[in-house]
Protein backbone atom coordinates (compact mmCIF):
# COMPACT_ATOMS: atom_id res chain seq x y z
CA UNK A 1 0.00 0.00 0.00
CA UNK A 2 1.91 3.34 -1.08
CA UNK A 3 2.64 6.05 1.78
CA UNK A 4 0.23 8.88 1.81
CA UNK A 5 2.57 12.56 2.66
CA UNK A 6 1.00 15.77 3.21
CA UNK A 7 3.27 18.18 1.34
CA UNK A 8 2.92 21.83 2.89
CA UNK A 9 5.22 24.83 2.19
CA UNK A 10 6.08 26.70 4.88
CA UNK A 11 4.37 30.32 3.21
CA UNK A 12 1.33 27.70 2.86
CA UNK A 13 1.52 26.00 6.24
CA UNK A 14 1.71 29.83 7.31
CA UNK A 15 -2.20 30.68 6.10
CA UNK A 16 -3.70 28.05 8.60
CA UNK A 17 -5.93 26.80 6.06
CA UNK A 18 -8.08 23.66 6.50
CA UNK A 19 -6.23 21.53 3.57
CA UNK A 20 -2.75 19.97 2.45
CA UNK A 21 -0.83 22.03 -0.42
CA UNK A 22 -0.64 18.61 -2.02
CA UNK A 23 -0.86 15.05 -1.19
CA UNK A 24 1.33 12.31 -2.48
CA UNK A 25 0.12 8.97 -2.86
CA UNK A 26 3.22 6.93 -4.52
CA UNK A 27 3.79 8.71 -7.71
CA UNK A 28 0.88 10.92 -7.61
CA UNK A 29 0.53 14.37 -6.03
CA UNK A 30 -2.64 15.92 -5.98
CA UNK A 31 -2.63 19.50 -5.73
CA UNK A 32 -5.53 21.57 -3.66
CA UNK A 33 -7.51 23.78 -6.24
CA UNK A 34 -5.22 27.20 -6.78
CA UNK A 35 -6.90 31.04 -7.10
CA UNK A 36 -5.45 33.95 -8.16
CA UNK A 37 -4.48 34.60 -4.72
CA UNK A 38 -1.48 36.80 -4.35
CA UNK A 39 1.36 34.69 -2.53
CA UNK A 40 1.34 33.80 1.08
CA UNK A 41 -2.29 35.72 1.01
CA UNK A 42 -5.98 35.21 0.86
CA UNK A 43 -6.43 38.47 -1.32
CA UNK A 44 -6.79 37.85 -5.29
CA UNK A 45 -4.71 39.32 -7.73
CA UNK A 46 -6.22 42.32 -9.24
CA UNK A 47 -7.08 43.01 -12.88
CA UNK A 48 -10.04 40.20 -13.30
CA UNK A 49 -9.96 37.13 -14.71
CA UNK A 50 -6.51 37.19 -16.89
CA UNK A 51 -4.61 38.27 -13.48
CA UNK A 52 -6.38 35.75 -11.19
CA UNK A 53 -5.77 32.97 -14.00
CA UNK A 54 -2.02 33.92 -14.17
CA UNK A 55 -1.67 34.21 -10.42
CA UNK A 56 -3.41 30.64 -9.82
CA UNK A 57 -0.80 29.23 -12.54
CA UNK A 58 1.94 30.70 -10.49
CA UNK A 59 0.63 29.48 -7.50
CA UNK A 60 0.53 25.95 -8.83
CA UNK A 61 4.21 26.26 -10.26
CA UNK A 62 5.08 27.72 -6.84
CA UNK A 63 3.44 24.87 -4.62
CA UNK A 64 5.24 22.33 -7.05
CA UNK A 65 8.79 24.31 -7.23
CA UNK A 66 7.99 24.00 -3.25
CA UNK A 67 8.54 20.12 -2.99
CA UNK A 68 11.18 20.39 -5.88
CA UNK A 69 8.92 19.44 -9.13
CA UNK A 70 8.21 21.37 -12.15
CA UNK A 71 5.13 22.11 -14.21
CA UNK A 72 6.25 19.78 -16.88
CA UNK A 73 5.22 17.00 -14.17
CA UNK A 74 1.40 17.68 -14.30
CA UNK A 75 -0.91 15.44 -16.36
CA UNK A 76 -3.96 17.08 -15.36
CA UNK A 77 -5.77 20.28 -14.78
CA UNK A 78 -9.70 20.82 -13.23
CA UNK A 79 -10.84 24.35 -14.27
CA UNK A 80 -13.52 26.01 -12.37
CA UNK A 81 -15.05 29.27 -13.76
CA UNK A 82 -17.26 31.39 -12.17
CA UNK A 83 -17.92 32.32 -16.22
CA UNK A 84 -18.03 29.94 -18.67
CA UNK A 85 -17.36 33.12 -21.55
CA UNK A 86 -14.01 33.51 -19.82
CA UNK A 87 -13.02 29.90 -21.52
CA UNK A 88 -11.57 31.56 -24.37
CA UNK A 89 -9.26 33.99 -22.33
CA UNK A 90 -8.53 31.30 -19.99
CA UNK A 91 -6.70 29.08 -22.59
CA UNK A 92 -4.67 32.18 -23.73
CA UNK A 93 -3.11 32.71 -20.67
CA UNK A 94 -2.95 28.87 -19.68
CA UNK A 95 -1.33 28.10 -23.03
CA UNK A 96 1.34 30.66 -21.33
CA UNK A 97 2.68 28.45 -19.13
CA UNK A 98 1.94 24.93 -20.44
CA UNK A 99 3.54 23.86 -23.79
CA UNK A 100 2.22 20.77 -26.21
CA UNK A 101 1.46 18.29 -25.36
CA UNK A 102 -0.79 19.55 -22.69
CA UNK A 103 -2.15 18.42 -19.84
CA UNK A 104 -5.67 16.50 -19.44
CA UNK A 105 -7.98 19.03 -18.81
CA UNK A 106 -11.12 19.79 -18.09
CA UNK A 107 -13.59 23.12 -17.66
CA UNK A 108 -16.89 24.17 -16.83
CA UNK A 109 -18.85 26.51 -15.12
CA UNK A 110 -19.35 26.88 -10.88
CA UNK A 111 -20.79 29.78 -8.85
CA UNK A 112 -19.71 31.21 -6.03
CA UNK A 113 -15.85 30.31 -5.70
CA UNK A 114 -14.25 31.20 -2.53
CA UNK A 115 -13.06 34.85 -2.09
CA UNK A 116 -15.40 35.64 -5.00
CA UNK A 117 -12.92 34.02 -7.10
CA UNK A 118 -13.04 34.52 -11.03
CA UNK A 119 -11.29 31.06 -11.08
CA UNK A 120 -10.14 27.67 -9.25
CA UNK A 121 -7.79 25.22 -10.90
CA UNK A 122 -6.65 21.88 -9.35
CA UNK A 123 -4.18 19.68 -10.48
CA UNK A 124 -2.69 16.06 -10.68
CA UNK A 125 1.45 15.83 -11.08
CA UNK A 126 3.05 11.99 -11.32
CA UNK A 127 6.74 12.48 -10.27
CA UNK A 128 9.68 10.29 -9.84
CA UNK A 129 9.65 7.75 -6.58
Amino acid sequence: MPTIEHLNSPAFAALKLPFSEIVRVGDTLYLSGQMGTLPGTVTLAPGGLEAQARQALENIRAALSAHGFGLERVVKCTVMLADMNDWAAFNAVYTGFFTPPYPARSAFAASGLALGARLEIEAIAVVPG
